[in-house]
């Protein structure tokens, strides 16, 4: 049974699509990004699983396209590999590189897309983990990624879409890019006229509409006690450490890089999990609660009223925060 039950209050202008009776549930599911996708989506009966499938994939590849760091031939592979200067994005890439730096500055670098160099450095880009029993990077190796990293460094024109950036710094948005697909494959199933669905891809998720017997979408919680939330028309992503981290003289080192230090976050945060109506703005809240120390985090969410649930790792065993929206959401007595 679920520790938790978070039954978020929804206030729309337009009720939840329902699906009409006889509708059949699409399951679909594959692999991108380096991680596994899902689609739970209802659909009329004109519309076969395989567009659906076809569709979902067209989205996720357009993602890849633009936005891997693992594929030399994508946008922002050949951005990073462009010696300095000026660098045109196409109207797709440059919302996300303008709306990912618009976050940076409003969290004050909690959340930085210009950090490649630093993910490199620490193992977790495409250059792969560092080996085993190698040394951590020295202050010099963090002090050389500082110097081609930060938001502050790169200037945008928005008229042109080009952004002018520094000799050596890499653009990474993995800790952004899965939360846009998501949003990219909901409003594309949308289109197909599947208009109540379930997308997940790596944890992160979007839901529209009910099931048939009027029920939400209820999907379990990553990186803690067991919890369980309704997602009706909107999206959760978890930031954390569960999957991407090493070990090193007996201490945890997680992906999620503080741009601040140049070092992996480590003040005891192993997971920040975040609800919000678009699923890119969940994921990059997610990341700036993760770099925020905890106290930070809690406070930030109140102040932008997030519903945001952050589980902190101790000599004790897992703790739980949350922000008074997430708080508000919790059925007590569940």
């Amino acid at each position: 049974m679920a520790e938790n039950v978070f039954v978020p209050v929804v206030a729309e202008l337009e009720p939840p699509a329902v699906p009409a009776p006889g509708w059949p549930l699409h399951r679909l599911a594959g692999t991108t990004m380096g991680t596994h996708w899902s689609v739970q989506a209802y659909a009329p009966p004109g519309v076969r699983a395989e567009r659906l499938h076809a569709a979902t994939v067209r989205e996720l590849d357009h993602a890849v396209a633009l936005f891997s760091t693992w594929h030399a031939h994508s946008e922002v592979a050949r951005c990073n590999a462009a010696p300095a200067g000026s660098w045109r994005f196409s109207p797709a890439c440059w919302a996300l590189v303008a709306d990912s730096l618009a976050w940076a500055e409003a969290s004050g670098g909690a959340v930085d897309p210009t950090l490649g160099a630093l993910v490199d450095l620490w193992g977790f880009g495409p250059g792969g983990p560092r080996p085993a029993h190698a040394p951590l990077p020295t202050r010099d190796e963090i002090a050389t990624a500082l110097q081609a990293s930060g938001w502050q460094r790169v200037r945008l024109d928005a008229a042109q879409r080009t952004l002018h950036k520094p000799a050596g710094l890499r653009l990474d948005f993995s800790g952004i890019a899965k939360g846009w697909a998501v949003d990219r494959v909901s409003a594309r199933l949308e289109r197909e006229g599947a208009r109540a669905h379930l997308v997940e891809v790596g944890g992160e998720l979007k839901a529209r509409g009910l099931k048939p017997d009027l029920q939400p979408w209820w999907v379990a919680l990553e990186g803690g006690p067991r919890s369980l939330l309704a997602l009706i028309d909107m999206a959760v992503a978890t930031s954390g450490d569960a999957h991407r981290h090493f070990a090193h003289g007996g201490r945890r080192y997680a992906h999620t890089i503080d741009g601040r230090a140049g070092r992996p976050v480590a003040h005891g945060t192993t997971a920040v999990t975040v609800l919000h109506a678009d699923a890119a703005q969940a994921d990059a809240q997610a990341t700036a609660l993760t770099v925020l120390a905890p106290a930070q985090a809690l406070a930030w969410a109140d102040r932008q009223g997030l519903a945001a649930l952050i589980t902190l790792r101790s000599d004790d065993g897992l703790q739980q925060c949350m922000s008074r929206a997430m708080a508000a959401m919790l059925e007590r007595g569940a």
